[in-house]
């Protein structure tokens, strides 16, 4: 494969992120965009020097000269439309969190399994050259035996009903929109829980606007969470060892890690940034495409799955479900 050709589906903010990511790559290609209005399509194709403009998903779907498909649709969608995108055969990526449920989540990778199709959950975080090198750290015990994570993504944003972090049409609410990042950080640190406990405050839509999760370990390691759509946080990451911690300040598009260790003066490593960050995991989509596997050891498949099992736990306890379920 000289060069992977990319659809994108849909034409929203996330969707624009991945067009400009791809750009930093010379072995991409974004041939194609679909979106409901041939409008959107359009404007967005413009906007990206894209060639071909869908006025429909099935359209994009079935394009024959495509290899990888990113799927930019809000939550509730993602179930319909990576199946869709599945069954005509196209490579997958499915922005996060990859479904509503984990029932969704077992019947899509099941079909892809089956079919020996590519798919991976965008969680475009995990692929960034610091949480690459923050894997390598934690491997080789920089900070000794790793004990506690301490990871948070919160923000303040005014209440809008229709908007979709908080109309439960559109699986609003902080947990699954926000809250997936440190779930799925303390999942890459120490794997499924043992047990969950969580407190959320629930806004005027019914949908989380603040949520406070603690996962607990078969060793008796801890994760220490926190997110919210109403409420202003630090949005970063402390993995605290038994010889030092590392910290992660606005560890969504980290460009370094401070490692503290007792008695020593705090080590700066900086790993910056080629591109907008989302160039990454495009290229792991593109290297697991050109080396023949079917899903990515970073953001491997069961994973995915017990992320949802997880939301799913959380959402039980505080009574939010949403509609269709």
């Amino acid at each position: 494969m000289d060069k992977i050709r990319w659809g994108i589906l849909s034409t929203g903010g996330i969707a624009r992120k991945f067009a400009e990511g791809l750009q930093f790559l010379d072995d991409a290609e974004l041939l194609a965009v679909g979106s409901r209005s041939k409008q959107a399509a359009e404007e967005f194709g413009d906007q990206y020097g894209v060639p071909r403009r869908y006025a429909s998903y099935a359209e994009l779907a079935n394009d024959p000269d495509l290899d990888a498909i990113y799927i930019a649709t809000p939550h509730p969608l993602h179930h319909e439309n990576s199946l869709l995108c599945l069954q005509a055969n196209k490579a997958v990526l499915c922005e996060k969190p990859f479904m509503i449920n984990a029932a969704q989540a077992a019947e899509v990778i099941d079909y892809a399994v089956s079919h020996r199709l590519f798919l991976m959950e965008a969680m475009w975080t995990r692929f960034l050259p610091a949480m690459v090198r923050l894997r390598e750290l934690l491997a080789a015990k920089a900070i000794g035996e790793v004990r506690i994570v301490q990871a948070d993504f919160s923000f303040r944003t005014a209440l809008d009903p229709q908007n979709r972090l908080f109309n439960l049409e559109l699986g609003g609410g902080a947990l699954l929109d926000a809250g997936i990042y440190p779930v799925s950080m303390a999942s890459m640190v120490f794997g499924t829980p043992a047990k969950i406990v969580n407190i959320s405050h629930l806004g005027e839509t019914g949908a989380d606007e603040q949520t406070a999760v603690i996962l607990g370990y078969e060793q008796g390691q801890l994760a220490v969470l926190t997110t919210a759509t109403r409420t202003a946080g630090p949005q970063e990451v402390v993995i605290r060892g038994t010889e030092g911690y590392i910290k992660i300040e606005n560890w969504l598009g980290a460009s370094q890690l401070q490692i503290v260790r007792p008695g020593q003066p705090p080590e700066l490593i900086n790993l910056p940034l080629e591109g907008n960050g989302y160039n990454y995991e495009a290229a792991e989509v593109m290297r697991c495409l050109r080396t023949g596997q079917t899903e990515s050891m970073v953001m491997p498949l069961e994973e995915s799955l017990t992320l949802m099992r997880t939301l799913d736990t959380i959402r039980s306890s505080i009574g939010l479900k949403y509609p269709g379920e």
